[in-house]
């Protein structure tokens, strides 16, 4: 029965995500953040043709289900925000943490299973910001964080980091459906950059409860809630459903919210103008 479940969360996974190639993006090798550390691998592509002067660049972190599906493809999410970043004009880093350390996914581990957390995710950001430093054409005035579930609890504990790189180098960070229980009883915790939470009413894979509570505490954080919309919104044409055999909560509802999703794009398409003019 583990078995199966396992297998039933995989295929659940990459019928979320779909499947789409990546021979468009440029993969790139990073110095990890921590001694001992393996090397992390990045995606990177920019604006077709190079853009006027340096680009703005959106760091982006995939969620529990990896970047890549079990054909080395770029999940279909991912793929669709990168597409719509890079027509804007930005240039997009997406941050594998998962497959350089052993993991495709860890959608279907136990917590004492996870040997990769947000905390050591939040290590990897640091990390693709000291490399972008090095990267010709980038405008390390203009950094933004992009996450969805695992990587927008990422994007928590990197803002709420009071030293490295994060504070000084990023000037926006948007996390989508990310897990705030894990932050709440962190009193010392707070965003250290603007920090908006998009998430829908019902997602009962991370709680919208708990992001509102903790957005209550901190009035600073822009926080939008979603009428309806499940975990995983924004994913393009994915069939709501509940996705079972997951390592945290056992089963959770899924799918595309096509107002939600609508709303969120144009969402973060105006934070981001905001935050790059």
């Amino acid at each position: 029965m583990r078995l199966r479940s396992i297998v039933v969360a995989l295929v659940g996974i990459v019928l979320l995500c779909g499947q789409a190639p990546i021979a468009d993006f440029e993969t790139v090798k990073i110095p990890p953040g921590r001694e001992g550390w393996p090397t992390l691998t990045g995606y990177w592509r920019a604006p077709a043709g190079g853009a006027a002067g340096r680009v703005p660049v959106v760091v982006a972190l995939h969620g529990c289900g990896g970047n890549l599906t079990p054909k080395g493809e770029m999940v279909r999410r991912d793929r669709d925000w990168a597409d719509r970043l890079v027509s804007l004009g930005y240039a997009v880093l997406f941050l594998d943490s998962f497959n350089p350390r052993g993991f495709r996914q860890i959608c279907t581990l136990k917590a004492f299973e996870r040997r990769v957390r947000p905390a050591d995710r939040a290590i990897d950001v640091q990390a693709a910001l000291v490399w972008l430093t090095s990267k010709a054409g980038v405008d390390l005035s203009r950094i933004a964080l992009l996450g969805w579930s695992n990587g927008g609890s990422t994007v928590l504990r990197a803002v709420g980091q009071a030293t490295g790189p994060v504070p000084s180098h990023v000037k926006t960070a948007v996390a989508f459906y990310p897990g705030c229980g894990a932050i709440l009883p962190r009193a010392k915790w707070r965003p250290h950059v603007p920090l908006s939470i998009l998430i829908g009413s019902d997602d009962n894979w991370t709680p919208a409860e708990r992001c509102r509570t903790l957005a209550a505490r901190h009035p600073g954080i822009h926080f939008v809630e979603y009428p309806e919309a499940v975990h995983g919104f924004d994913a393009p044409n994915s069939k709501p459903r509940v996705l079972k055999g997951l390592g945290l909560v056992g089963e959770a509802k899924i799918g595309t919210n096509p107002k939600a999703r609508a709303a969120a794009i144009d969402e973060v398409q105006r934070l981001l103008k905001e935050a790059f003019r």
